[in-house]
């Protein structure tokens, strides 16, 4: 699994599924939880995202606001495995 392809899909879902806007040029670095665009609640989605598409299970522990803030943080915390 190669981060590219781990960002490309994340990026997909969270803009499609989450944000509800498929076409929203989402950056690396966007503050989605503290900037407003997704909660809390969205973290579990994304954790449930990751198990199914990359098969990393993501413990509620690191499902927070300080480790999952932005994309390229959610795509480094797949990434540990």
């Amino acid at each position: 699994m190669d981060r590219n392809e781990v960002m490309t899909k994340l990026r997909e879902f969270i803009c499609k599924d989450l944000l509800r806007n498929p076409g929203y040029d989402l950056a690396e670095d966007e503050a989605l939880i503290t900037g407003g665009m997704m909660d809390s609640f969205s973290l579990a989605q994304v954790g449930v995202f990751a198990e199914k598409a990359f098969n990393v299970y993501i413990p509620d522990t690191d499902l927070t606001v300080a480790n999952m803030d932005t994309l390229g943080q959610m795509v480094d915390r797949i990434m540990k495995g």
